[in-house]
């Protein structure tokens, strides 16, 4: 008998956890062997729980789900990582590849597609939802590689917010958020603040939403 894929769940809503692990392990080739609410969390755990593939929101705080996949193909290269998300961005979706996850479901996705998913990585594929899929080769031009995080704080940029503001609104010091304009500076190939506030006027209003 073929043995079951062993699955860590990570997800920072307890009732998406439920909701997985009602529709996932009653499945004969899934086994559940672990769950997280964070990615910190999760990265302690499964250095314990040694699963075979871990599926993993995208937006979620601290460290995201893409981020969470970067440091996984470092510390357990040997650990596949499908993403699940709300958000179709070809940006996130080009972001998570790059960082080494083997999938990227959509969650409002029938149960079929994500146990889809997981047996395409767990076998060595690569699964994309196909309206994440059409999205993806519909992007002529895709948008500089940035993280969800980025991408918002980009966005707020272009709505004219401060960096204080831009921390209170989503729950961070003000220290990190200079931290992520640099890093998007790097990214954009910037060099002052001015033209990274004026690149946010006049490209950010696709950023940080999905």
């Amino acid at each position: 008998m073929t043995m079951p894929i062993r699955l860590f769940l990570v997800d920072d809503h307890p009732l998406v956890r439920d909701g997985l692990r009602a529709r996932l392990d009653p499945l004969p080739g899934i086994e559940i062997v672990g769950e997280a609410g964070s990615a910190a969390e999760a990265l302690e755990a499964i250095d314990r729980q040694q699963p075979q593939l871990v599926l993993a929101d995208v937006g979620m705080k601290d460290m995201n789900g893409i981020e969470l996949a970067a440091a996984l193909q470092a510390r357990h290269p040997g650990v596949r990582v499908v993403m699940l998300s709300m958000y179709d961005n070809p940006e996130y979706v080009q972001q998570a590849l790059a960082a080494g996850a083997r999938g990227y479901v959509l969650k409002d996705a029938p149960a079929a597609e994500i146990v889809a998913a997981i047996e395409a990585a767990a076998a060595g594929g690569t699964f994309l939802s196909p309206a994440v899929s059409q999205r993806l080769f519909r992007n002529q031009a895709p948008r500089p590689l940035l993280t969800p995080r980025e991408s918002e704080i980009l966005s707020a940029l272009g709505r004219g917010e401060s960096s204080k503001q831009i921390a209170r609104t989503l729950g961070l010091s003000v220290r990190t958020v200079e931290a992520h304009r640099q890093s998007i500076k790097r990214r954009l190939g910037i060099e002052g603040q001015a033209e990274l506030i004026k690149y946010a006027v006049e490209h950010a209003r696709g950023f940080g939403q999905g």
